[in-house]
């Protein structure tokens, strides 16, 4: 069975590890010169189920007319006559009822769930060492109001088997001596036990030298143009550098998805949010953070990779630019100067921004479209495609196989809206 997988972040590697483990003849087909280097590239580097909260919700539409108006807000919108953001944001401000965010977000919590039980399978069985950490991820609070706010909404997460405990700013301190000279500026934090963090980047380069291994070609410097379909087929992908056919085909392109699926006629959700990150080598072990989290004030996170430290922020739509300004970092600096002043020179983080396809409601897209027999999706993750990563590429695999996934996929299923 020849498939062709059209994406190499860690989406699309993880997809082809699985399904070449079944037997398929498998070809990765990359724009870039190298694996995982977008979202995969420029995320916190959280595994954090505990943080799966959909980003619609009722305080979304608030913080977008804050951001109208100019405020410094953690997503930030700026308008342009953008039709397909029009039409995303439509769908966006329909999911931000109590109900909806509800169901979205335990939608999300179940595959991550499975997926970091994937993962851990995984990187145990190919022996990956990713930088992965453990023992948790912290999520801190300034105020007692937003920390007792913080304790009833992660209550949801709990009640499906994440596993919560409030800290004080001395339990915080004890369980990671980098916030000791924060305590001042904290009222306290709630430590997701299960979650986790890793280098995703370093993580798909890994397993697709695994892939290697098992016969998996991976064509880098490669443009998808377009689909082309002879009844309910996909016969063949055309790239800039020749012809591709195979029996089956699968989207994971992230924010490219919508383009190539459009050439067959099936439109999708999906849309980019820019998001900003630095990376900086830690000079003093003892005042840099072990642990992962996010400050909830500021929507900074960070996670630890070794003698590095990555901090992510904000995500802003403002269509399919790359490009940044120092002062786009200006957030993520104030906090890290503020919590971890020791821990790093900062004046010599590398900076960078990555482009995040994301669903108006938050699910991804997984499994077969409609309109054609042999044509897979697996895209639109969103923030939360490095915990999803590995429960949505063998839930596909399973799929592709004829078997039945371990996880429901039926609010996955491939759409151009939901009902």
């Amino acid at each position: 069975m020849r498939t062709v997988v059209i994406g190499g972040g860690v989406i699309g590697v993880t997809t082809a590890y699985y399904l070449a483990k079944r037997g398929h003849e498998v070809t990765v087909v990359e724009q870039r010169s190298a694996l995982g280097q977008d979202a995969t590239g420029g995320n916190a580097g959280l595994i954090a189920p505990g943080h799966s909260f959909a980003w619609a919700s009722p305080q979304a539409p608030k913080m977008f007319l804050r951001s109208l108006r100019g405020e410094a807000t953690a997503i930030r919108v700026k308008l342009r006559p953008d039709p397909q953001f029009l039409w995303w944001g439509m769908q966006f401000l329909r999911e931000c009822t109590p109900a909806r965010a509800r169901q979205n977000t335990l939608v999300k919590l179940a595959l991550c769930q499975y997926s970091q039980r994937a993962m851990d399978e995984l990187a145990d069985k190919e022996s990956i060492d990713y930088h992965q950490v453990s023992n948790g991820a912290v999520y801190l609070y300034r105020d007692e109001r937003e920390l007792e706010l913080g304790m009833q909404k992660m209550q949801l997460v709990a009640d499906h088997g994440q596993k919560i405990r409030a800290l004080t700013p001395r339990e915080l301190a004890d369980l990671d001596p980098a916030f000791e000279g924060a305590q001042s500026l904290l009222v306290g934090a709630i430590h997701g036990v299960t979650d986790g963090s890793g280098n995703s980047e370093l993580f798909t380069q890994i397993l697709a030298e695994r892939c290697r291994s098992l016969g998996v070609q991976f064509d880098l410097g490669v443009s998808a143009q377009r689909l082309v379909e002879q009844q309910r087929r996909v016969t063949t992908l055309v790239t800039d550098r020749g012809d591709y056919h195979a029996d089956n085909f699968v989207i994971a392109l992230g924010i490219g998805s919508p383009f190539l699926s459009k050439t067959v006629g099936q439109p999708l959700p999906v849309y980019p949010a820019k998001g900003y990150s630095l990376t900086v080598d830690v000079t003093d072990e003892t005042a840099a953070p072990r642990i992962g989290g996010v400050d909830e004030a500021t929507l900074v996170a960070w996670s630890r990779f070794g003698n590095q430290l990555r901090m992510s922020s904000t995500a802003e739509f403002d269509g399919y630019g790359r490009s940044f300004r120092p002062s786009d970092f200006d957030n993520i600096l104030m906090m890290a100067r503020e919590l971890f002043p020791d821990a790093a020179d900062w004046s010599t983080a590398r900076m960078r921004s990555c482009l995040r396809p994301m669903t108006p409601d938050g699910p991804p897209i997984i499994g077969l479209g409609r309109r054609h027999d042999n044509l897979y999706y697996n895209t639109g993750h969103g923030h939360m495609g490095w915990t999803m990563a590995c429960g949505s590429s063998l839930a596909l695999a399973d799929t592709m196989d004829g078997r039945t996934p371990q996880i429901d996929l039926t609010p996955f299923a491939v759409r151009a809206f939901k009902k």
